[in-house]
């Protein structure tokens, strides 16, 4: 337990903030699940909706300070390629 005002204050902050970086990271990881899952049926329509979203979602995760740009950068190239080579 924190003795301090301030650290009652910080434990508080880092909570909330927990919770908050686990709902965006949550959110993205089940948008890029429900693109390569569509990709992995073959279902090109779905697969292309879940991707806009996808990249949506992850975009607003770098925007929000929950995801590194470089690492959003790296996921929305995978499924990129994955939807690439579903059209092949």
């Amino acid at each position: 337990m924190p003795n301090k005002k301030s650290a009652e204050r910080r434990v508080r902050i880092s909570e909330r903030n927990r919770l908050y970086n686990k709902y965006w990271t949550s959110r993205c990881k089940t948008a890029v699940k429900r693109l390569l899952e569509a990709v992995d049926a073959g279902n090109a329509e779905d697969a292309a909706k879940s991707f806009n979203v996808a990249q949506s979602v992850i975009d607003k995760a770098v925007v929000k300070g929950v995801m590194h740009r470089n690492t959003a950068a790296r996921r929305k190239e995978l499924m990129a390629r994955r939807m690439k080579s579903m059209n092949a």
